[in-house]
């Protein structure tokens, strides 16, 4: 069979392609590079690609077509998708790439397949060695971000899964710090995702044998028919929204979260926690209004009552933490339950080419939002440190307020986001995601979420008391406390500063002025049937 690429298909395919070839370009530099210029080169070549990546996306931005041999749909609701992966991505390799925090080096192992605290290792350390394999890793995860999204069968779907998933188990275990956290963490998360990407191809199987074809489009052709038997139809539907709300992060299936958040390196946890997120929560959103639009009586209740597990969960167990990282792994989920609200107030219109539901922009304006702030939050953790490496335990935090009142300040401004403070991003994504889901009628969805907002507020506002109100640990005999005594703020490199103020800045200028935005998220939020 000989497949055509058309001059269409490579103009709007251009971001993938580009992002691609960089990670390709990675790979060669790796193997050729001088060891002393592989860092530099890495950086320079990623920052470059998602900077490239972004340009034709903006020049095709009013261009929809379904490319790539009918496999990939670059609509509306897909540039959302992408724009907000490319850009947090960079902002995220901005976080890799830093090294004035590590005496001149990354956050990453020296030697990855050596044992932790081995002679190897220790050898490699001393040798100024540094895992610059993360770049590409990073690339390649992007590349698979950009396609779940946008796939218009469940093969392909599969394939983008398996792309950015694999990237990210091995990124989760590279810390340079806390080496056995690190692999437990990289573990975790590969054993319990190759689970759900079971189900999710078994769903897929599943779906193929109600409909003959692995297309999105015709399952839901199917469904309107009637077709039977139903039953096929509603078990391939769980198992592939097991799969995906895997990655969402959604309980019950969130148990990887806080470990992996923990463990893993504090940039990868930054890029994980909110370019996964988008990546997942557009593919959930490609199934759900494409796929399973005749069935949404069916999955609605049934996503109703995951939001409010969702939520509950994620508000409940932040209380209890006492590390600052465990802590927003879990606001992570919590927020998970708030984007799944929106999910919920799925409200279809259009015609039978394009769906048009405004509910994507909302999503697509929480997820800016909630990036923002979540990548700035943790751009700030990584500078709380003593001298064996980050200081995560909130006594770590105290009296942050008066030791750099600037740091403190930011932080501050994103505690308040996640918390919905009006006057930040945060509030004005989860106005618009609630009221989604009012206007599709679950007014009780609605007040639960906003119940649980208030819950949730009050570990975002514990931070803000201890880097404000509590004093300083003093030494003692505990190790932990001793650590936490010594932490200071150390001053970060140029990349780190960026991701802090484009954080405060974007959550202000979007607590303030989100209209624009607003606007554009609603005149792309038309997804190709």
């Amino acid at each position: 069979m000989s497949i055509l690429v058309s001059a269409t298909d490579l103009r709007l395919l251009a971001p993938v392609v580009i992002v691609f070839v960089a990670a390709l370009v990675g790979v060669l530099v790796e193997a050729f590079a001088p060891r002393r210029l592989r860092a530099p080169a890495h950086l320079g070549v990623t920052v470059l690609a998602l900077v490239g990546a972004l340009v034709p996306l903006c020049l095709t931005w009013g261009t929809a077509a379904v490319v790539g041999e009918g496999s990939v749909a670059v609509d509306g609701a897909t540039k959302l998708w992408w724009g907000l992966v490319l850009g947090f991505g960079l902002l995220a390799a901005l976080l890799i790439g830093e090294r004035r925090l590590y005496g001149g080096l990354t956050a990453f192992v020296p030697m990855a397949a050596a044992t932790p605290s081995s002679a190897q290792e220790r050898q490699a350390e001393e040798a100024g060695l540094e895992h610059t394999e993360i770049f590409p890793l990073l690339l390649f995860a992007v590349t698979g971000m950009l396609l779940f999204p946008a796939a218009t069968d469940t093969l392909m779907m599969f394939v983008a899964l398996e792309i950015f998933s694999l990237p990210l188990y091995l990124m989760s275990g590279l810390a340079r710090r806390r080496r056995l956290m690190s692999q437990e963490a990289a573990l975790k998360y590969f054993l319990l995702g190759s689970l759900a990407s079971a189900f999710f191809l078994f769903g897929a199987a599943l779906l193929y044998g109600y409909s003959g074809s692995f297309q999105l489009s015709a399952v839901a052709a199917a469904a309107d028919r009637g077709q039977s038997p139903a039953g096929l139809l509603v078990l391939g539907m769980v198992m592939v929204l097991v799969g995906v709300l895997f990655k969402v992060g959604v309980v019950p299936f969130h148990a990887w979260t806080p470990d992996v958040y923990v463990g893993a390196p504090t940039p990868v946890t930054a890029f994980m926690a909110i370019c996964t997120k988008v990546a997942a929560v557009g593919g959930l959103v490609r199934v759900l209004y494409v796929a399973l639009r005749p069935v949404e009586t069916d999955w609605r209740p049934l996503l109703a009552v995951l939001a409010v597990l969702t939520m509950a969960g994620g508000a409940v167990l932040a209380i209890v933490q006492t590390d600052i990282k465990r802590m927003l792994a879990y606001s992570s989920i919590a927020h998970a339950g708030f984007l799944i609200v929106a999910v919920v107030g799925f409200d279809p219109g259009g015609d039978d080419q394009v769906l048009r539901a405004p509910s994507i922009g909302a999503i697509a304006f929480y997820l800016v939002a909630y990036g923002f702030a979540t990548l700035g939050a943790f751009a700030v953790v990584t500078l709380v440190r003593s001298e064996t490496g980050e200081q995560n335990r909130l006594s770590a935090w105290a009296g942050l307020g008066r030791r750099h009142p600037v740091l403190a300040g930011a932080m501050t401004l994103f505690m308040l986001s996640f918390a919905g403070i009006p006057l930040t991003g945060g509030f004005i994504g989860k106005w618009v995601a609630f009221g989604t889901a009012f206007r599709a009628g679950y007014w009780w969805l609605v007040l639960v979420a906003v119940l649980l907002s208030l819950v949730a507020a009050y570990f975002y506002l514990r931070v803000i008391a201890v880097m404000y109100l509590t004093d300083e640990p003093e030494p003692g005999t505990d190790p932990a406390v001793a650590a936490a005594a010594t932490a200071e703020v150390r001053d970060p490199g140029l990349g780190t500063w960026i991701v802090i103020v484009t954080g405060c800045v974007a959550t202000l200028v979007l607590g303030i002025v989100p209209g624009w935005l607003l606007d554009v998220a609603e005149m792309s939020s038309q997804v190709l049937r």
